[in-house]
């Protein structure tokens, strides 16, 4: 894939590294001339049959190609699915960030732990802060969304003004004492939006979405009503539903523990922002809560996704060292599963409630609210921009679909609309808009300290691991003088239990046998055309026998 394309003197090209088609990764590139703006640095977490993957993250180098030409990264908030690759992107392309306060405390926090912090130009912005450059600036508006400090951005071009919303809904009551600023989208959109990018998450839901002071209502009466301890999980990043608990907890007088390192991170950073209120004295410690009555506890924990290392499944499945499971504890799971995670949510419940906890979750309890518009919202933002083009982000396939649609009910054309792929680069321009190229945009597997070397190949073999096993294949044979020197001897592991298989065993060898034997007298034998032939023919064999593909792994000794 090419990572060049020819626009216009008086086009601008926008294209995304993440986003679309899909929930996280979100990265977005804004490119006129010479300068580029870049939009979020997020990261996405890995599906079921990504086994052993700990992040996906976009592919950079694009941007490592046009390094010179990237005047800025800018955050629209804290939320994983925009920085979480953050030490990553810069480790690619080191560019001053801006970003809001509790954006920025995030990201500090994660540069420190991989050694980047000093290394990197932060700024913190607000909602009047504008960024000028040579041919292009970048203003803020003010959303609502289930963090504090988040932010659309308009960039403006020569071409025209490019708005990027960010993550949104309209809550007209948040628990963050920052509405939406809706005068101000008003302004932008009547100054004239080029093209509108706007987030498509709740695309399908024909809906308003319901205020977090809504849900904070739930949470004060629950925690009226529960006698015993409380184990709150939510993410550490949703800043509004911790103040909400901690805030009810404070008003029930219950003492409050924190568990699992980003919740901590979190709670300090609210606490050293002001976004939350809990004295010195309401906080303890893991040892005092097992010392404290029932009803004087509240445990704040990491794993409301079902994260197995989290506190959360630890205290689930009795792993934990400091908390465990006691009669007529309630967990509160403030959540709802990110796609690909419910299995992992389902099983986390399931531990809890055989280990005696009475679990709280699921839509039916209104103790969550989507940070994201619904169909409402996303037409109220459209007839807000009022843009002449429109490009739905931040969604999977379908959720782009829905939310063109809306574009087309509000006035926008059919040809005027654009549901994109990664790495499809739009050229728009005062009068038109149309798909010019692609830029490099397939996902990047991060596998512990291991970028982008785990592929295709690599996660088929962990797909067939994973399924029918290994089996490995050892013998040692002379090549010059055609013979089988030792073995074949084979070993299992999670196909068969070899004390009870030995007639399979033995035919199996035989296969082996006369695998290496005919392809040792061929013209050509050599180390690999043998290994071939043995994998070949024994994968057949044991297919015929057990209708299972295991893993076949020669161990040859060539002498």
């Amino acid at each position: 894939m090419t990572t060049d394309f020819t626009i216009r003197p008086d086009e601008t090209a926008v294209y995304a590294l993440g986003g679309l088609g899909e929930i996280g990764k979100n990265t977005y590139g804004i490119e006129y001339g010479d300068e580029i703006i870049v939009v979020d640095a997020g990261v996405k977490f890995p599906e079921d049959e990504l086994l052993g993957i700990d992040y996906v993250i976009p592919d950079y180098s694009y941007l490592k190609a046009n390094k010179d030409k990237i005047k800025a990264l800018v955050i629209t908030h804290g939320h994983e699915d925009h920085i979480g690759a953050i030490h990553f992107f810069l480790n690619a392309v080191n560019v001053p960030v801006y970003a809001g306060p509790l954006a920025i405390a995030l990201i500090k926090n994660k540069l420190d732990e991989h050694g980047l912090l000093n290394s990197t130009e932060l700024h913190e912005i607000n909602e009047d802060t504008i960024l000028q450059f040579d041919k292009m600036s970048v203003e803020f508006f003010r959303t609502t969304h289930s963090i504090p400090d988040t932010y659309g951005v308009a960039v403006h071009t020569p071409s025209g003004t490019i708005v990027e919303t960010g993550d949104f809904k309209f809550d007209l009551t948040p628990t963050t004492k920052q509405p939406p600023n809706l005068q101000k989208m008003a302004r932008i959109g009547s100054d004239g939006v080029l093209l509108l990018m706007s987030d498509s998450t709740n695309a399908e839901r024909p809906e308003f979405s319901k205020s977090e002071r809504w849900v904070g209502k739930t949470i004060d009466k629950l925690f009226n009503e529960i006698d015993g301890r409380i184990i709150f999980a939510t993410f550490a990043s949703n800043m509004s539903r911790i103040q909400m608990a901690t805030e009810a907890a404070i008003a029930h007088g219950r003492k409050i523990a924190v568990f699992g390192r980003s919740m901590e991170g979190a709670v300090n950073n609210g606490r050293a922002l002001g976004y939350l209120n809990i004295p010195d004295d309401m906080l303890v410690d893991a040892h005092e809560v097992n010392r404290l009555p029932p009803e004087k506890v509240l445990i704040m924990s990491t794993g409301s996704q079902g994260e197995p290392m989290a506190a959360l499944a630890r205290i689930a499945n009795g792993t934990h060292r400091q908390i465990s499971i006691q009669p007529n504890d309630t967990v509160i799971f403030s959540s709802s599963p990110i796609p690909g995670n419910t299995q992992s949510v389902n099983r986390v419940i399931n531990e809890l409630e055989e280990a005696g906890a009475n679990v709280i979750h699921g839509k039916i309890n209104n103790i969550h609210a989507s940070g994201h518009g619904g169909q409402e919202e996303q037409k109220l933002m459209l007839s807000l921009m009022q843009p002449k083009f429109f490009m739905p982000i931040h969604g999977e396939y379908r959720m782009l679909k829905v939310h063109e649609g809306l574009g087309h009910d509000i006035g926008v054309p059919e040809e005027n609309t654009f549901v994109l792929d990664n790495g499809d680069v739009l050229a728009v321009s005062s009068d038109e808009a149309h798909v010019v190229g692609q830029i490099p945009a397939q996902d990047t597997y991060v596998d512990g300290n291991g970028i982008g070397d785990v592929g295709t190949a690599v996660l088929r073999d962990r797909q067939m691991l994973s399924e029918d096993g290994l089996v490995v294949v050892v013998a040692t044979i002379d090549l010059k003088n055609k013979e089988i020197t030792a073995g074949p001897d084979i070993l299992s592991r999670g196909f068969i239990y070899m004390r009870e298989s030995e007639e399979l065993i033995n035919e199996g060898r035989k296969v082996i046998f006369h695998a290496i034997l005919s392809s040792m007298h061929e013209t050509s034998a050599n180390d690999h055309t043998i290994r071939n032939a043995v994998v070949s023919q024994l994968q057949r064999f044991l297919f015929e026998q057990t209708k299972r593909r295991p893993l076949i792994l020669p161990m040859f000794i060539m002498i």
